[in-house]
């Protein structure tokens, strides 16, 4: 039978630890491929979790799972015990990466599962500067902030998630090599699915309008055809 702190909760207390998840990609130097790479491969990609501004979480976190693209890679499921929760691969095509978190038994917490989108492509921009991103083979990074919540936490799982790190709030130069946080990217991307969503808007409205002149001017043949009966 585990110990009582390992069990009873501590009511009303929340303890958040800040992480960073996401991926960093390279397009690959047709002149410079490294070796065994598959042809149809066009970018070395590492997608990573950690905690925030370089922090240790091994004392609360015990593994963390990536799943790969089934039908892309060998053995998809790759399980990282040690830091850095990274793995590093090549590829061409983008996809959703769940990326499962273990904590220790004293947490008695449940393993969490969040999601990444691997990003290969010039996403952030002008079509200009996208383009030219590409042009140059210029590095993709693709990294989120987020805060990993534990409501009521076990005495044992309060005591290992207080007892190291300092919370603070991150900023682009704070990054440390992952590019910008997606504080910054986060925003951009709200407004690119913003003006989709205005494009979008305005194409319904104009197929609207198209479809009222097309009933209109079915409408007039029918009382043409009748008024000829």
């Amino acid at each position: 039978m585990p110990p009582a702190s390992q069990t009873k909760r501590i009511k009303g207390i929340s303890v958040f630890r800040p992480i960073v998840y996401g991926n960093s990609a390279q397009p690959v130097d047709p002149d410079n491929r490294p070796r065994g790479m598959p042809a149809d491969h066009t970018h070395t990609w590492t997608v990573s979790f950690a905690g925030n501004d370089g922090q240790d979480i091994t004392h609360f976190i015990k593994k963390v799972q990536f799943k790969l693209h089934a039908d892309s890679y060998a053995n998809p499921v790759r399980t990282i015990e040690q830091p850095p929760f990274e793995v590093t691969e090549s590829g061409w095509g983008e996809f959703e990466i769940p990326i499962k978190i273990f904590f220790h038994p004293e947490s008695n917490e449940k393993p969490l599962t969040m999601f990444h989108y691997l990003k290969l492509h010039p996403y952030i921009g002008t079509e200009a500067e996208m383009e030219q991103q590409r042009v140059q083979r210029k590095p993709i990074t693709s990294y989120i902030y987020d805060e990993l919540v534990f409501n009521e936490p076990t005495e044992a799982f309060y005591d290992v998630l207080t007892s190291k790190g300092n919370v603070r709030i991150p900023t682009k130069s704070s990054a440390r090599g992952r590019g910008e946080f997606v504080r910054e990217t986060e925003e951009m991307e709200v407004e690119r699915i913003g003006e989709a969503l205005r494009v979008v808007d305005e194409e319904v409205a104009k197929a609207k309008e198209k479809m009222k002149a097309k009933e209109k001017e079915i409408a007039e043949m029918q009382k043409a055809l009748e008024a000829k009966r």
